[in-house]
């Protein structure tokens, strides 16, 4: 899915459609009918922001049918049989074809095996002679040798990578020291040499270690998701070069060994005892290097530099790429996934589907089918998990907002009793918990009486220490609660009689009294 956008993207950028099979890892007819349905569905790079991966391929192909089942027998590894011939004098090709019809008896027949093999003896010491356009490629490697450290304190000795990056039209060199060829280190390392260089050429073309290909492949390589991403932010397409084919990659192995020859070994004798230090002393030789005349031509790294690839060069993005690496996780049945020892939280709709999860130093993004279902803060703590309310179904989300606080605090707005009594009902539990229900439904009462009843109710239950549900809803329902508690002074009945006045009269003014007639 992610491969159709990346198709059209590397199209964006004037890249062939052989360049752009190599960089997605699949086959050129696949690039061509993907860019044939683009142009007849109107489809152009950059899509709508608001167009998913199913929308794209929806636009393209409307009624796609099932793709044909193709089988080819396995290509025999020519190589190791051409080793073998070499090594026995007395073995013959029909005698290694033989042993191969036995492990695979549907395999090639002894004329087609015959055919393939001398078609491959005549591609032996071949070589293309590669001409590289101004800002096309950039060639990516770590060289074999290593650099000391070491730990003024501990006195331990940690030997640093180098890395190395070659542009190909000028050859200009940049190199520089790392802990080591992880993906953080791999990642930023190119980082470095772009603003090196101060732009970035049109293809890298790495070598094929892990940190650059997770799946290694003569045909199809899978790029590792981080470095496909980095990438797509600096607007570059990435090549690997073909597994055991040193010569694709050309520009890296010189740059390499040059590098070893003029750097490293130049540093033999030194004493390092951090990172910063090796790299300053190599980018004093660097310099020296770039400006070192050739010897069969005219001019230098550096002048070639600012000759060809310098113009040539796309500029930087305006913002710089934040490390994030990709991982795989599948929802558990609570509706969280566990990345690095700590669970976060998606929708749970999505229990038992698998994620796509990008993380970052700060952040944890969860993406299913291209769409970003969930984001978090990155959290460090093992064991813990980290819960937004709106992943939880609705049932749920009430049961995570009772808290013995919150309860009290509901029960007093009825009354200051019913507050005391819900009070003492969580600490009469060993867990609070165990009370929750039974002040739900003390809380679900107060909703059908009114609240002078339930002052009284409550009351009443604190005085007998019935500390339950069940006795304020008998003491409701058969009105106990109008009955006066044991020991309260009696209420004085009232009497309406014609004659009593009552406590009103006093309270208002005098009447005048009649004058008198004398």
């Amino acid at each position: 899915m992610r491969k159709l956008k990346e198709v059209l993207r590397l199209d964006s950028l004037g890249l062939s459609q052989h360049q752009i099979a190599r960089s997605c890892s699949i086959s050129q007819s696949t690039v061509h009918e993907y860019l044939s349905a683009a142009q007849a569905a109107g489809v152009k790079w950059p899509a709508p922001e608001h167009w998913d991966d199913q929308q794209i391929e929806r636009t393209l192909f409307p009624q796609r049918p099932a793709p044909a089942i193709w089988r080819k027998h396995p290509e025999p590894d020519w190589t190791q049989i051409h080793q073998e011939l070499q090594t026995h004098k007395d073995l013959t090709l029909q005698l290694v074809w033989q042993e191969g019809r036995e492990s695979n008896p549907d395999g090639y027949g002894y004329s087609r095996f015959c055919d393939l093999y001398r078609r491959w003896l005549k591609q032996l010491d071949v070589v293309l002679r590669q001409e590289h356009r101004a800002g096309e490629k950039m060639f990516v490697d770590y060289a074999g040798a290593t650099i000391p450290v070491h730990n003024p304190e501990s006195g331990d000795m940690h030997p640093a990578a180098v890395f190395v990056a070659v542009l190909g039209a000028s050859s200009y060199t940049f190199a520089e020291a790392t802990t080591g060829q992880d993906l953080r280190n791999w990642i930023g390392s190119h980082q470095r040499a772009w603003e090196f260089f101060g732009g970035v050429a049109e293809v890298v073309v790495p070598d094929n270690l892990k940190s650059a290909v997770t799946h290694p492949s003569y045909y199809e390589p899978d790029l590792n998701p981080t470095y496909r991403d980095l990438g797509e932010h600096y607007g570059v397409a990435i090549i690997p070069a073909r597994p055991y084919r040193a010569r694709d990659k050309a520009k890296a192995e010189v740059g390499v060994q040059v590098v070893q020859r003029w750097i490293v070994a130049a540093l033999r004798k030194r004493k390092f005892f951090s990172l910063a230090e090796v790299n300053l002393a190599i980018a004093e030789l660097l310099v020296r290097l770039n400006q070192r005349p050739f010897r069969k031509r005219e001019g230098s790294r550096a002048t070639l530099f600012a000759q060809l690839d310098q113009p040539a060069l796309k500029p930087l993005p305006a913002t710089r790429y934040q490390f994030g690496e990709w991982e795989t996780a599948r929802v558990n049945i609570d509706y969280h996934i566990e990345v690095e020892r700590h669970y976060y939280s998606v929708p749970y709709a999505l229990v038992h589907q698998q994620m796509d999860v990008y993380l970052t130093g700060e952040t944890v993004e969860v993406i299913h089918r291209g769409v970003r279902v969930a984001s978090h803060v990155r959290s460090y703590l093992p064991g813990k998990a980290t819960t937004l309310t709106e992943h939880m179904p609705k049932a749920h989300q009430k049961y995570v907002g009772r808290t013995p606080s919150r309860l009290i605090e509901d029960a007093q707005q009825t009354g200051p009793h019913v507050g005391q009594l819900v009070e003492a009902i969580l600490a009469a539990k060993r867990h609070p918990e165990q009370g929750y229900r039974s002040c739900l439904g003390i809380l679900r009462l107060a909703k059908t009486y009114p609240a002078e009843r339930m002052e009284a109710a409550a009351r009443r239950c604190l005085r007998a220490r019935a500390y339950n549900c069940q006795s304020m809803d008998s003491i409701l329902k058969n009105q106990l609660d109008r009955l006066p508690l044991p020991g309260d002074p009696p209420v004085q009945p009232t009497v309406n009689h014609e004659n009593i006045r009552g406590a009103d009269y006093f309270d208002s003014p005098p009447e005048a009294e009649p004058p008198v007639i004398q």
